[in-house]
């Protein structure tokens, strides 16, 4: 950009500011409905794995656990940002 060019345009500046800071809560809330469909499909994967005898019980529940915790913790953070958004 140069510099008559960025004369010009400085009074847009707060507009630019605002646009990056909406696309930037934009990308977080899509990494974490992200998130939150891996944890959905690893439990998934889990439960697979259970049914097929590839573990037994007591890991499977402590995985699950596990997977249980972060994705209650991944909504838990998406809430937030939704309440931020507003």
């Amino acid at each position: 950009m140069g510099l008559i060019t960025g004369l010009l345009t400085l009074p847009l500046a707060p507009v630019r500011g605002v646009v990056w800071v909406g696309e930037q809560i934009a990308l977080e809330a899509d990494r974490e409905l992200d998130d939150e469909a891996r944890l959905r499909r690893e439990l998934g994967r889990l439960e697979l794995e259970r049914e097929d005898d590839i573990i037994g019980e007591e890991e499977f529940e402590a995985r699950e656990d596990a997977l249980l915790a972060e994705l209650a913790l991944a909504r838990q953070r998406r809430s937030e940002l939704e309440e931020e958004a507003y």
